[in-house]
């Protein structure tokens, strides 16, 4: 089954999600947390690329990245759409290779229940 993958947009969804439980690694910061006024039939994802990772440019290919990598995620291991999620992304998204960014957030996401 294809979930579809619906960026949040309410200030305080993003609020309540910071309150939430979280994981780090070395590539991003993943926030999680039931909101219960949501469709979870969809992916309600969003990602953030802070402005001292560097010019638009770079913030949006770091963006990219991890968007695609979530539809690889979402596409091969059974991700909670119950879970609102927010990546911060850091700086090592943008020079590490895909393979190991990929691998990385695979593995993160199997341990979120």
């Amino acid at each position: 089954m294809k979930l579809r993958i619906i960026s949040l947009s309410k200030n305080e969804d993003f609020r309540s999600i910071l309150n939430g439980k979280k994981l780090n690694n070395k590539y991003s910061t993943i926030f999680f947390k039931k909101l219960d006024h949501l469709n979870s039939k969809k992916l309600n994802l969003s990602v953030i690329a802070k402005k001292k990772l560097g010019n638009a440019i770079i913030r949006n290919k770091i963006k990219r990245r991890i968007k695609n990598i979530m539809r690889y995620v979402a596409q091969n291991i059974k991700i909670n759409s119950e879970y609102s999620y927010l990546i911060i992304a850091k700086k090592n998204v943008f020079n590490d290779r895909f393979e190991d960014i990929k691998t990385e957030l695979f593995l993160n996401f199997k341990k979120i229940k």
